[in-house]
């Protein structure tokens, strides 16, 4: 399996192009598999953003477009390699694409994938051997049918599908595939730990439960969208307490935030009795993480209101893991205030945390236009007090 040099023309060609157009007008292409050709450029697209580097390399195959649609990004596919030490051996149970192996591949010793579909395999074993990655084994297997053939390695890696029947998606553990929670016994026997890709929707304390001597958890988002879940589970573990980080990587670098499970339980709300000088709403990773009362404690902030998840406080904390503004108005919200808000505020960027209002609405009442660089932030105050907090970037 390798793309030609017409191929890899044509593909540039047409990278544009309208691709149901391009499928009905086949017959201008003889000689052309233009559904494969189609299913290049789809995939491309897929990845152009979230694969720069896979996506400047033309001799690579994409076996289904939606293997694209589901990879790993370039920036949470590299973060994996520091749950990998160096020169280990790592067994990959659910290849896939092959995002995830190759970049793990990098720093391991040695990789083995499995993949249950022999498509996969075909273009996964041609892209390894275009970028170099000699240290990859490519098994064409079902994990749940191979399982006592496994190697004893260093570490397993697995992604589980979460598409159920008639392609439908699925979050809970439990509904994908294969079936994690009952491999895992298996798995530890072979190897001392267990690191598992999992939907950004699935609730982390209920697979906690799930996955016994989970001793971290690692929350990453990108661009402020939570994209996936990594528990790692250890065969050596009483400690019941993991590490989660929350992971975000933004246009100017990447924020991250530690605390334990324990410590976010033990730890004592800080609730502000006022709007200060600073605002700051958490990035997607600290939320979906619920650090809830650590992210105050550890950052020197007060909460405003137990369910608002904003926080504040009269000093700037530059290296919040979030969006910080300078609050310039609180303006206590009321009707009255709505009617001739927009001539006040004409236009700006409207968030609302536990507050009656969705933005759409909020917008309708007061008139006021998405955009310019003030931000106004609709919540609710300790004292049940809704607010808009007029706001700039700090």
């Amino acid at each position: 399996m390798f793309l030609t040099t017409s191929q890899i023309q044509f593909i540039r060609e047409h990278a544009a192009d309208d691709l149901t157009r391009l499928l009905l007008s086949a017959a201008k292409y003889p000689g052309m598999d233009i559904p494969f050709l189609v299913d290049q450029i789809a995939a491309r697209r897929q990845i152009r953003e979230k694969l720069p580097s896979w996506y400047a390399n033309e001799q690579l195959i994409f076996p289904a477009k939606i293997a694209a649609e589901q990879c790993s990004s370039e920036q949470t596919a590299v973060y994996k390699q520091c749950l990998v030490g160096e020169g280990w051996n790592v067994c990959d149970l659910t290849g896939g694409l092959g995002i995830d192996s190759y970049f793990i591949s990098r720093k391991a010793g040695h990789l083995t994938y499995i993949e249950r579909f022999p498509a996969y395999c075909e273009a996964a074993e041609h892209n390894f051997s275009v970028l170099g990655a000699d240290n990859i084994t490519v098994i064409n297997a079902d994990t749940t049918q191979y399982i006592n053939k496994l190697p004893e390695v260093d570490a397993f890696y697995i992604d589980p599908a979460r598409r159920g029947e008639c392609n439908k998606r699925v979050f809970a553990l439990q509904d994908c595939e294969p079936d994690l929670p009952g491999l895992l016994p298996e798995l530890l026997k072979r190897s001392p730990r267990v690191m598992a890709k999992l939907s950004p929707m699935a609730d982390i304390q209920m697979t906690l439960g799930l996955l016994p001597g989970t001793t971290s958890i690692h929350v990453l988002s990108v661009k402020n969208e939570c994209k996936e879940l990594l528990f790692v589970t250890e065969r050596e573990t009483k400690n019941g307490n993991p590490a989660i980080h929350c992971i975000n990587f933004g246009s100017d670098g990447m924020q991250s935030f530690l605390f334990t499970v324990e410590e976010e339980r033990s730890a004592e709300l800080i609730v502000a009795s006022q709007v200060a000088g600073y605002l700051y709403e958490p990035n997607a990773s600290v939320l979906k993480a619920g650090a809830f009362k650590q992210i105050a404690v550890k950052m020197g902030v007060e909460k405003l209101q137990v369910s608002s998840h904003l926080y504040t406080s009269d000093r700037l904390v530059s290296d919040f893991p979030g969006r910080v503004f300078r609050v310039d108005e609180v303006l206590p919200f009321t009707g009255k205030l709505c009617k001739g808000l927009s001539k006040m505020i004409p236009q700006a960027n409207i968030t609302v945390r536990n507050f009656p209002l969705s933005v759409e609405e909020l917008r309708k009442r007061t008139k006021i236009t998405d955009g310019g660089s003030t931000y106004l932030f609709a919540t609710t105050l300790a004292d049940g007090e809704k607010v808009l907090v007029r706001c700039s970037k700090a």
